[in-house]
């Protein structure tokens, strides 16, 4: 019954190795269930329920890894998106000013369009479409906005009216909290401790009580209510071309995203074959596309397989019974509730920097001796952090993709798809 459906067998794999594999997986990517309710309380006076935001998350995590685990039979777990997230609340409702469900319309939008692309095999030809440069660089670009971000909530750096940021005041409050955090977790990181980002998490959030930072009311507790932001959408800006930037910029966050997540996890699990293809993977994009789906419904932001998984990997997890022992550990964390709410934004500060770090190393297969090349993956990583919007960082660097390579006569690098891609982001600039 394990073979049919989780693709166990007991002649290649261990029952415990493939149960212990999922419990590192989820222990490495529960930071999540801190970290999202905190970004989204930014959107706090907008309506968005804190509260209901952790549920969703959680739900949309085990409903994902679920797919994954007896329709795809991989050992992936699926959660709300970092860099994800904060497109969602800084970009598509701070800063383009639309409301928290019209980012859920799109979300819910996108995530169909991902589930027809993987019918369709769309999905290869704009995957193949945006140069590998690019695709690097965006990776490269959302962890520095990560970072940015974790700083900022921190209070490590502040605004500042003479050179619009500056360092905050690092011996008190929640920066000398994130500080200690960041240490904390640092050397937990480097140690390989598994976990260590949410072992940071809690033992900053435990250092904050003694600073007045922190407040713990009751650990144990019935999940909140999902209801305040279920199925929320906003359709009458289905057809503007904002719903159409925010749309395309999710799907290509979550495109590239998963893509180097499968191909780089299963590569270290041994899945690939040597002619370079990999069994099932049409599969695992398929569950990431229907847990989008599902987690647009549940109010939850684009849920995408977390590169995390690769820590249950290296423990021998290799089937759909590690996904399902992940899933099951985040169906016990729903009921931990007031413990992951009461964490202060100082304490999951330190988990966007690190996880800033780990975003940023596509970087290093840049050729930045390319010129041509490496202009425009600046341009873009770059962007992203100093406009403080993935998408304006995604739009520019494509946009001067094209023009400087088309101003060289390099003609052979560019392709159809990628002109109507720029002619359409340079339209998005000049007339919104």
């Amino acid at each position: 019954m394990l073979q049919k459906l989780l693709g166990f067998d007991p002649k290649q794999h261990n029952l415990k190795t493939e149960i212990m594999a999922g419990v590192t997986t989820f222990l490495t990517m529960a930071y999540i269930l801190a970290v999202n309710p905190n970004i989204f309380s930014a959107l706090a006076s907008q309506g968005m329920d804190t509260h209901a935001v952790f549920t969703s998350t959680a739900l949309a995590a085990i409903v994902g890894t679920l797919v994954m685990a007896f329709y795809a039979k991989k050992p992936f777990g699926l959660a709300p998106g970092m860099g994800l997230n904060a497109f969602f609340v800084f970009t598509v409702c701070l800063t383009m000013g639309y409301s928290w469900q019209f980012a859920l319309t799109a979300i819910l939008i996108e995530g169909i369009l991902f589930i027809l692309m993987t019918v369709t095999k769309i999905r290869t030809l704009i995957v193949d479409a945006i140069p590998a440069t690019l695709k690097r660089a965006i990776g490269a670009g959302i962890g520095l906005f990560i970072a940015f971000i974790g700083l900022k909530n921190a209070g490590i750096i502040v605004q500042n009216d003479a050179t619009f940021v500056t360092i905050g005041h690092l011996t008190e409050g929640s920066a000398l909290l994130g500080i200690i955090g960041l240490l904390i977790t640092s050397v937990l990181v480097i140690k390989n401790v598994p976990g260590s980002l949410l072992i940071g998490i809690i033992a900053t959030a435990l250092i904050g009580m003694p600073m007045g930072l922190t407040s713990f009311h009751g650990m144990v507790d019935v999940p909140p209510s999902v209801a305040p932001i279920f199925c929320q959408f906003e359709f009458h800006n289905i057809l503007s071309i904002d719903m159409v930037i925010v749309v395309l910029t999710f799907l290509f966050i979550d495109m590239f995203d998963t893509m180097g997540t499968l191909v780089g996890v299963c590569t270290k699990a041994g899945m690939m074959r040597p002619n370079g293809t990999i069994p099932g993977l049409n599969k695992a994009f398929m569950a990431d596309a229907v847990a989008t789906v599902t987690g647009a419904c549940l109010g939850a932001s684009t849920t995408t397989t977390y590169v995390e998984s690769a820590a249950g990997v290296a423990q021998g997890g290799r089937t759909g019974l590690t996904a399902l022992s992940t899933a099951l550990c985040f169906v016990v964390a729903l009921f931990f509730a007031p413990l992951f709410l009461a964490i202060p934004s100082a304490a999951t500060a330190p988990v966007l920097i690190i996880v800033g770090l780990f975003m940023l190393s596509p970087i290093k297969d840049i050729e930045l001796n390319d010129y041509a090349e490496s202009i425009p993956a600046f341009i873009t990583i770059i962007m992203m952090p100093l406009t403080y919007s993935i998408s304006d960082g995604i739009l520019c660097g494509v946009i001067a993709y094209v023009a400087i390579n088309v101003l060289c006569g390099n003609w052979k690098r560019l392709n159809a798809t990628l002109y109507v891609l720029a002619i359409l982001f340079v339209m998005k600039y000049i007339f919104i």
